[in-house]
């Protein structure tokens, strides 16, 4: 095979004819300089558009993309980069079939770095291709656009979760929304508040919003209300994790009750409450996941003060609820209901009062199945990414890396299916 072939497919210049190649110095080291042109078909083309154009100049200034390495070797292509009238876009320079317009990077260099973007931190892919972190960020952001422009992320969809996430301090916050059936996130913004939701649905349209059969989220109004007015058709399930941190909620505001009784007042301290204070997380846990020293603080509160423990098998037969679903668990939480009102547990007696306001979406809820499981998991990975990478200084960022990692927009390795 002759080296221009394996220059043409190494470089992916398969649209492309090479010129020549050299071997340059510059501060960082030897270079493979590969000079290209597009070939007579690809050439005279908007670089934003693709459209044939007629020339604006012809001015030789040349350019260079870095391409991936030849080992340890670095690469660039050289390319002359005359400019096109386009009648939408104006004079623009011409498109290269081994480069994104405006990207001084390949495609293939670009679509590796966003890859690896999608699986390690920034740090470790500038170490990798040696580029700048800054040039990390500038890629993913290319790669996502491109891979968004390509596709309607929001065709299709019938069931969607909605939630926020809070990806900053001083109550900064992302909106999301989920395609269950997918589990993929197909719609972030900056904001938490019902002008966020609205914009969601001005972007889906009223036909697609239309086509919604359920919408899971938690009981706020933010997105209660708006989902009711945009997309009246849709069943409203609320997510059962919310429910049962509700509950834990309640469980936890009995034992500090009983807590400070026990201490006797404030900077009282008692064996008593030394245990009822040790005890959240044996309160908090599933049984299966008890140590023995757990099970042990529960038996002794089982002996020794009977509303926590109520309130803890309040807890307990409330998560079965959720795990039984159906007809059954309706049946279930109207009994549970009648016990927590009845309870003398004033936290309980409250919780119940709530529950009963949004019975209607917590029977959909039972009756579907339907949870925010899949975006807490996107919101657990969103946490992830933010500590990964120290904070974000802007949502545009965060939004972008999330897409990337979380909806589907991540592209394949160079050469691979996936």
């Amino acid at each position: 095979m002759r080296l221009t072939r394996v220059l043409h497919r190494q470089a992916g210049l398969e649209r492309a004819v090479v010129e020549g190649v050299r071997l340059d110095d510059d501060t960082d080291g030897e270079v493979l300089v590969i000079s290209a042109r597009p070939r007579k078909g690809a050439a005279r083309r908007c670089g934003r558009c693709r459209a044939r154009a007629p020339w604006y100049d012809r001015g030789w200034g040349r350019r260079r993309w870095r391409h991936l390495d030849f080992g340890t070797l670095r690469v660039v292509i050289e390319a002359a980069v005359p400019r096109v009238d386009c009648a939408e876009h104006g004079p623009t320079v011409i498109a290269v079939p081994w480069a994104r317009h405006g990207a001084r990077f390949t495609t293939a260099f670009e679509d590796t770095a966003a890859w690896l973007a999608a699986r390690t931190s920034a740090s470790a892919v500038t170490g990798l291709l040696r580029i700048a972190w800054r040039s990390v960020v500038a890629i993913v952001g290319r790669v996502v656009d491109a891979a968004a422009a390509g596709a309607d992320r929001l065709a299709g969809l019938k069931r969607i979760g909605i939630d926020e996430v809070a990806y900053r301090k001083g109550q900064r916050y992302l909106t999301l929304v989920v395609d269950h059936d997918t589990g993929r996130l197909v719609w972030a913004a900056d904001g938490r508040d019902k002008a966020t939701v609205a914009a969601f649905f001005d972007e889906l349209g009223a036909q697609r919003a239309a086509a919604l059969t359920h919408v899971s989220a938690d009981a706020a109004a933010w997105i209660g209300d708006v989902v009711a007015e945009r997309a009246p058709q849709a069943v409203r399930c609320l997510d059962p994790y919310h429910l049962v941190a509700w509950v834990t909620d309640a469980l936890d505001e009995v034992r500090r009750a009983v807590w400070n009784t026990a201490r006797g007042g404030k900077g009282g301290r008692t064996e008593a409450s030394k245990t009822l204070k040790d005890a959240r997380w044996a309160l908090w846990k599933n049984p299966p996941n008890l140590t023995d020293k757990q099970k042990a603080t529960l038996a002794t509160i089982q002996a020794t003060n009977r509303p926590l423990y109520r309130a803890y098998l309040l807890k307990e037969q409330f998560r079965e609820i959720i795990a039984v679903k159906g007809a059954d668990g309706r049946l279930l939480l109207q009994a549970w209901l009648r016990w927590a009102s009845r309870s003398k547990l004033a936290p309980f007696v409250k919780l119940a009062k709530t529950i009963r306001r949004h019975l209607p979406a917590i029977h959909n809820m039972l009756d579907s199945g339907l949870s925010n499981a899949r975006i807490e998991a996107n919101n657990v990975h969103l946490r992830v990414l933010t500590r990964q990478a120290y904070g974000y200084h802007s949502a545009k960022a965060l939004i972008t890396m999330a897409n990337l990692r979380r909806g589907g927009l991540c592209p394949p390795l160079p050469g691979r299916l996936s």
